[in-house]
């Protein structure tokens, strides 16, 4: 008789006990929330969108390039255990004017690197300025384009689609989205997630 309570109680128990999908946003300062205020970023937009069972953990890093992240990810992964990674990086590669060979080695390897750990990946594109002269600006998207079907991945072509050339949309610096354009990007990422 015990023993049927016990097994009683651990059924009633089981859906308490389910753990919350874990999604790790891994990007640059476009999802750090730089210049904005604590809660402002799209990255916080999300997390209060999704609701508290999804499990948002934010590791993006202001200045980040894709060699730096290459570095930071295991550890990231290691403590999030995610069930999903949205990887947003490459813009400070293209704004040095980095070898883009390297930037999708290190793009490649992350994905690869994210999938032994069992999380599907949302690759994130992002743009550059147009003073970088329309090669380089192509041959930049093409990286993400051919990784996001190499690796069959989830695709966000572009994280500032619809306002991308609206300057009213930036903060000063001409390069950083602001606040006003904050729940665009994550309605653009969110559109694109997987049912969750």
């Amino acid at each position: 008789m015990r023993w049927c309570r016990f097994v009683l109680w651990l059924l009633l128990l089981a859906p308490l006990t389910v753990s919350a999908t874990t999604l790790l946003v891994f990007g640059d300062s476009l999802s750090a929330g730089y210049g904005l205020q604590n809660g402002q970023g799209w990255v916080d937009l999300l997390a209060r969108e999704l609701g508290p069972r999804i499990r948002v953990v934010n590791a993006s890093q202001s200045g980040e390039t894709s060699a730096g992240g290459l570095t930071r990810l295991p550890q990231a992964l290691a403590q999030a255990r995610p069930d999903i990674v949205i990887l947003e990086l490459g813009a400070n590669d293209g704004l040095r004017g980095l070898p883009l060979d390297a930037m999708r080695d290190n793009l490649a390897r992350m994905i690869r690197l994210c999938q032994r750990a069992h999380a599907r990946v949302v690759l994130v594109g992002v743009a550059l300025p147009p003073n970088f002269g329309a090669p380089y600006t192509q041959a930049f998207h093409a990286v993400y384009d051919d990784l996001s079907r190499t690796y069959r991945l989830i695709y966000v072509p572009q994280l500032m689609q619809g306002f991308a050339e609206d300057i009213r949309q930036f903060q000063p610096d001409g390069l950083h989205p602001a606040a006003s354009a904050q729940s665009i990007m994550m309605h653009t990422v969110k559109s694109r997630l997987p049912k969750l």
